[in-house]
Protein backbone atom coordinates (compact mmCIF):
# COMPACT_ATOMS: atom_id res chain seq x y z
CA UNK A 1 0.00 0.00 0.00
CA UNK A 2 1.47 3.23 -1.15
CA UNK A 3 2.52 5.72 2.02
CA UNK A 4 0.23 8.85 2.33
CA UNK A 5 3.50 11.15 2.39
CA UNK A 6 4.33 9.54 -1.11
CA UNK A 7 0.49 10.35 -2.40
CA UNK A 8 1.19 13.79 -1.30
CA UNK A 9 4.17 14.21 -3.38
CA UNK A 10 2.10 12.38 -6.28
CA UNK A 11 -0.20 14.83 -5.90
CA UNK A 12 1.37 18.03 -5.59
CA UNK A 13 5.02 17.08 -6.55
CA UNK A 14 8.13 17.63 -4.62
CA UNK A 15 7.82 20.33 -2.18
CA UNK A 16 10.62 20.70 0.91
CA UNK A 17 8.83 22.67 2.42
CA UNK A 18 5.61 20.91 2.56
CA UNK A 19 5.87 19.54 5.65
CA UNK A 20 7.22 22.41 7.60
CA UNK A 21 4.86 24.54 6.20
CA UNK A 22 1.79 21.98 7.46
CA UNK A 23 2.26 22.49 10.99
CA UNK A 24 1.97 26.75 10.39
CA UNK A 25 -1.01 26.07 7.85
CA UNK A 26 -3.20 23.69 11.26
CA UNK A 27 -2.85 26.76 13.42
CA UNK A 28 -3.60 29.47 10.62
CA UNK A 29 -6.70 27.51 9.89
CA UNK A 30 -7.84 29.08 13.71
CA UNK A 31 -6.62 32.62 12.96
CA UNK A 32 -8.17 32.71 9.69
CA UNK A 33 -11.40 31.20 10.66
CA UNK A 34 -13.32 34.84 11.39
CA UNK A 35 -12.70 35.72 7.84
CA UNK A 36 -14.23 32.30 6.49
CA UNK A 37 -18.14 33.77 6.05
CA UNK A 38 -16.84 37.01 4.08
CA UNK A 39 -14.36 34.83 1.66
CA UNK A 40 -17.19 32.48 0.71
CA UNK A 41 -17.19 28.73 0.07
CA UNK A 42 -15.38 26.65 -1.63
CA UNK A 43 -16.28 22.72 -3.19
CA UNK A 44 -13.51 20.54 -3.10
CA UNK A 45 -14.61 17.40 -4.95
CA UNK A 46 -11.62 14.63 -5.11
CA UNK A 47 -11.57 11.08 -4.75
CA UNK A 48 -9.06 11.21 -2.80
CA UNK A 49 -8.65 12.13 0.97
CA UNK A 50 -5.39 13.33 1.16
CA UNK A 51 -6.26 15.70 -1.56
CA UNK A 52 -9.29 17.37 -0.09
CA UNK A 53 -7.55 17.47 2.94
CA UNK A 54 -4.31 19.20 1.63
CA UNK A 55 -6.67 21.68 -0.57
CA UNK A 56 -9.04 22.53 2.20
CA UNK A 57 -6.26 23.05 4.34
CA UNK A 58 -4.53 25.79 2.23
CA UNK A 59 -8.23 27.22 1.29
CA UNK A 60 -9.26 27.50 5.15
CA UNK A 61 -5.72 29.18 5.95
CA UNK A 62 -6.96 31.46 3.30
CA UNK A 63 -10.29 32.37 5.03
CA UNK A 64 -12.31 30.25 3.19
CA UNK A 65 -15.19 27.67 4.09
CA UNK A 66 -14.66 24.04 2.55
CA UNK A 67 -16.64 21.55 2.01
CA UNK A 68 -15.64 17.93 0.86
CA UNK A 69 -17.23 15.60 -1.67
CA UNK A 70 -15.54 12.07 -2.90
CA UNK A 71 -17.87 11.09 -5.63
CA UNK A 72 -19.90 12.52 -8.66
CA UNK A 73 -23.37 12.10 -6.92
CA UNK A 74 -22.47 13.47 -3.70
CA UNK A 75 -20.82 16.63 -5.05
CA UNK A 76 -23.89 17.23 -7.08
CA UNK A 77 -26.06 16.86 -3.93
CA UNK A 78 -23.87 19.73 -1.86
CA UNK A 79 -23.68 22.06 -5.10
CA UNK A 80 -27.88 22.27 -4.74
CA UNK A 81 -28.17 22.24 -1.53
CA UNK A 82 -24.73 23.99 -0.28
CA UNK A 83 -24.62 26.89 -2.82
CA UNK A 84 -20.96 26.90 -3.15
CA UNK A 85 -18.90 30.36 -4.16
CA UNK A 86 -16.90 28.06 -6.17
CA UNK A 87 -16.36 24.55 -7.08
CA UNK A 88 -12.54 22.92 -7.03
CA UNK A 89 -13.64 19.91 -9.38
CA UNK A 90 -11.41 16.74 -10.15
CA UNK A 91 -12.32 15.35 -13.57
CA UNK A 92 -11.55 11.63 -12.72
CA UNK A 93 -14.31 10.51 -10.13
CA UNK A 94 -16.16 7.68 -9.01
CA UNK A 95 -20.10 7.72 -10.21
CA UNK A 96 -20.25 10.63 -12.40
CA UNK A 97 -17.22 12.30 -14.15
CA UNK A 98 -16.15 16.09 -13.86
CA UNK A 99 -16.69 16.89 -17.47
CA UNK A 100 -20.22 15.50 -17.10
CA UNK A 101 -20.99 17.11 -13.74
CA UNK A 102 -19.60 20.58 -15.23
CA UNK A 103 -21.72 20.24 -18.40
CA UNK A 104 -24.99 19.43 -15.86
CA UNK A 105 -24.08 22.31 -13.70
CA UNK A 106 -23.40 24.95 -16.84
CA UNK A 107 -27.36 24.27 -17.77
CA UNK A 108 -28.51 25.77 -14.62
CA UNK A 109 -25.73 27.60 -12.96
CA UNK A 110 -22.68 30.17 -13.61
CA UNK A 111 -20.90 28.92 -10.25
CA UNK A 112 -17.17 29.18 -10.97
CA UNK A 113 -15.41 26.11 -11.67
CA UNK A 114 -11.94 25.42 -11.75
CA UNK A 115 -11.01 21.83 -12.82
CA UNK A 116 -8.30 19.41 -11.57
CA UNK A 117 -6.60 16.99 -14.19
CA UNK A 118 -4.58 14.70 -14.17
CA UNK A 119 -4.65 14.46 -18.28
CA UNK A 120 -2.35 17.16 -20.32
CA UNK A 121 -3.46 16.40 -23.66
CA UNK A 122 -5.10 19.89 -25.26
CA UNK A 123 -8.27 18.39 -26.17
CA UNK A 124 -9.03 17.41 -22.73
CA UNK A 125 -8.24 21.16 -21.58
CA UNK A 126 -10.13 22.40 -24.30
CA UNK A 127 -13.55 20.24 -23.59
CA UNK A 128 -13.32 21.40 -19.92
CA UNK A 129 -12.98 25.27 -21.19
CA UNK A 130 -15.54 24.38 -23.88
CA UNK A 131 -17.81 23.05 -21.32
CA UNK A 132 -17.38 25.97 -19.44
CA UNK A 133 -14.76 25.51 -16.84
CA UNK A 134 -13.40 29.21 -15.42
CA UNK A 135 -9.69 27.75 -14.95
CA UNK A 136 -7.94 24.42 -15.44
CA UNK A 137 -5.03 23.00 -12.63
CA UNK A 138 -3.11 19.53 -14.34
CA UNK A 139 -2.07 17.17 -11.46
CA UNK A 140 0.89 17.59 -9.58
CA UNK A 141 0.41 21.04 -8.77
CA UNK A 142 1.12 23.25 -5.94
CA UNK A 143 -1.75 23.99 -3.05
CA UNK A 144 -0.88 27.37 -2.24
CA UNK A 145 -1.12 28.42 -6.36
CA UNK A 146 -4.44 26.79 -6.46
CA UNK A 147 -5.53 28.84 -3.41
CA UNK A 148 -4.61 31.82 -5.22
CA UNK A 149 -6.24 30.60 -8.55
CA UNK A 150 -9.53 30.23 -6.00
CA UNK A 151 -8.80 33.74 -5.56
CA UNK A 152 -8.63 35.14 -9.11
CA UNK A 153 -11.69 33.33 -10.13
CA UNK A 154 -13.70 34.71 -7.46
CA UNK A 155 -12.12 37.72 -7.77
CA UNK A 156 -13.49 37.85 -11.24
CA UNK A 157 -16.58 36.36 -10.82
CA UNK A 158 -17.45 39.11 -8.08
CA UNK A 159 -16.74 41.90 -9.83
CA UNK A 160 -19.16 44.82 -8.75
CA UNK A 161 -18.83 47.61 -11.53
CA UNK A 162 -19.73 45.92 -15.05
CA UNK A 163 -18.60 48.18 -18.27
CA UNK A 164 -21.22 50.86 -18.81
CA UNK A 165 -23.21 50.12 -22.12
CA UNK A 166 -25.89 51.10 -23.77
CA UNK A 167 -29.45 49.58 -22.29
CA UNK A 168 -29.64 47.63 -25.44
CA UNK A 169 -27.40 47.27 -28.26
CA UNK A 170 -29.23 46.53 -31.81
CA UNK A 171 -27.88 45.42 -35.10
CA UNK A 172 -29.50 43.62 -38.11
CA UNK A 173 -31.22 41.01 -36.15
CA UNK A 174 -29.07 40.72 -33.48
CA UNK A 175 -30.42 42.81 -30.10
CA UNK A 176 -28.38 42.67 -26.87
CA UNK A 177 -30.51 44.07 -24.19
CA UNK A 178 -27.88 44.42 -21.48
CA UNK A 179 -30.76 44.99 -18.31
CA UNK A 180 -32.23 42.03 -18.76
CA UNK A 181 -29.02 40.03 -20.25
CA UNK A 182 -31.31 38.17 -23.12
CA UNK A 183 -29.88 38.10 -26.76
CA UNK A 184 -32.48 37.56 -29.27
CA UNK A 185 -31.61 36.56 -32.86
CA UNK A 186 -34.37 36.84 -35.41
CA UNK A 187 -36.53 38.25 -32.80
CA UNK A 188 -35.92 34.85 -30.98
CA UNK A 189 -34.87 34.88 -27.78
CA UNK A 190 -31.24 32.29 -27.31
CA UNK A 191 -29.47 30.85 -24.42
CA UNK A 192 -26.29 32.06 -23.14
CA UNK A 193 -24.36 31.58 -20.37
CA UNK A 194 -22.93 35.00 -18.14
CA UNK A 195 -19.87 34.46 -19.55
CA UNK A 196 -20.51 34.27 -22.91
CA UNK A 197 -23.01 37.16 -22.67
CA UNK A 198 -20.70 39.60 -21.37
CA UNK A 199 -18.38 38.88 -24.16
CA UNK A 200 -20.43 39.40 -26.84
CA UNK A 201 -21.75 42.60 -25.06
CA UNK A 202 -18.60 43.91 -24.59
CA UNK A 203 -17.48 43.45 -28.32
CA UNK A 204 -21.09 44.84 -29.35
CA UNK A 205 -20.21 47.93 -27.52
CA UNK A 206 -17.34 48.52 -29.10
CA UNK A 207 -18.26 47.73 -33.16
CA UNK A 208 -15.36 46.99 -35.52
CA UNK A 209 -12.34 47.94 -32.66
CA UNK A 210 -10.05 45.37 -32.43
CA UNK A 211 -9.49 42.87 -29.24
CA UNK A 212 -6.45 40.82 -28.34
CA UNK A 213 -7.22 37.76 -26.41
CA UNK A 214 -4.99 38.88 -23.36
CA UNK A 215 -7.09 42.47 -24.48
CA UNK A 216 -10.40 40.14 -23.54
CA UNK A 217 -8.87 38.54 -20.48
CA UNK A 218 -8.42 41.36 -19.07
CA UNK A 219 -11.57 43.60 -19.80
CA UNK A 220 -14.07 40.27 -19.77
CA UNK A 221 -12.45 38.07 -16.97
CA UNK A 222 -10.30 40.61 -15.21
CA UNK A 223 -7.57 38.31 -15.63
CA UNK A 224 -4.65 37.75 -17.80
CA UNK A 225 -3.16 35.45 -19.47
CA UNK A 226 -0.44 34.71 -17.07
CA UNK A 227 -3.07 33.23 -15.01
CA UNK A 228 -5.41 31.92 -17.38
CA UNK A 229 -4.96 29.99 -21.25
CA UNK A 230 -6.13 32.56 -23.61
CA UNK A 231 -7.93 29.69 -25.26
CA UNK A 232 -10.76 30.26 -23.22
CA UNK A 233 -11.48 33.39 -25.59
CA UNK A 234 -11.28 31.33 -28.69
CA UNK A 235 -13.48 28.62 -26.97
CA UNK A 236 -16.07 31.41 -26.05
CA UNK A 237 -16.05 33.40 -28.80
CA UNK A 238 -16.48 29.65 -31.05
CA UNK A 239 -19.44 29.14 -29.08
CA UNK A 240 -21.18 32.14 -29.75
CA UNK A 241 -20.59 31.84 -33.16
CA UNK A 242 -22.59 28.63 -33.13
CA UNK A 243 -25.71 30.53 -31.08
CA UNK A 244 -25.74 33.63 -33.60
CA UNK A 245 -24.79 33.13 -37.05
CA UNK A 246 -25.93 30.91 -39.22
CA UNK A 247 -22.69 30.09 -40.86
CA UNK A 248 -20.53 29.74 -37.76
CA UNK A 249 -17.55 28.92 -40.25
CA UNK A 250 -17.98 32.22 -42.04
CA UNK A 251 -19.14 34.40 -39.44
CA UNK A 252 -21.31 37.93 -40.25
CA UNK A 253 -20.66 39.17 -36.35
CA UNK A 254 -17.50 38.62 -34.80
CA UNK A 255 -14.50 38.06 -37.09
CA UNK A 256 -10.99 37.12 -36.94
CA UNK A 257 -8.86 39.13 -37.51
CA UNK A 258 -5.56 36.86 -37.81
CA UNK A 259 -2.86 37.49 -35.82
CA UNK A 260 -4.43 40.15 -33.31
CA UNK A 261 -7.40 38.95 -31.94
CA UNK A 262 -11.35 39.66 -32.46
CA UNK A 263 -13.70 42.58 -33.64
CA UNK A 264 -18.02 42.72 -33.83
CA UNK A 265 -19.14 43.49 -37.25
CA UNK A 266 -21.93 45.86 -37.11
Amino acid sequence: MQHPSERVRNEFGTNDELDGEWATNRSAVRTMALMAERAGTVLVVDDEEIVREVVCTYLEQEGYTTRQAAAGREAVALIESERPDLVVLDVMLPEIDGFSILGELRKREDIPVILLTARTEETDRVLGLELGADDYVVKPFSPRELAARVRTVLRRASRSEPPVMEPTITFDGLAIDTRSREVRVGGEPVDFTAKEFDLLAFLASSPRQVFSRGQLLEQVWDSSSDWQDASTVTVHVRRIRKKIEQDPDEPRWISTVWGVGYRFEP
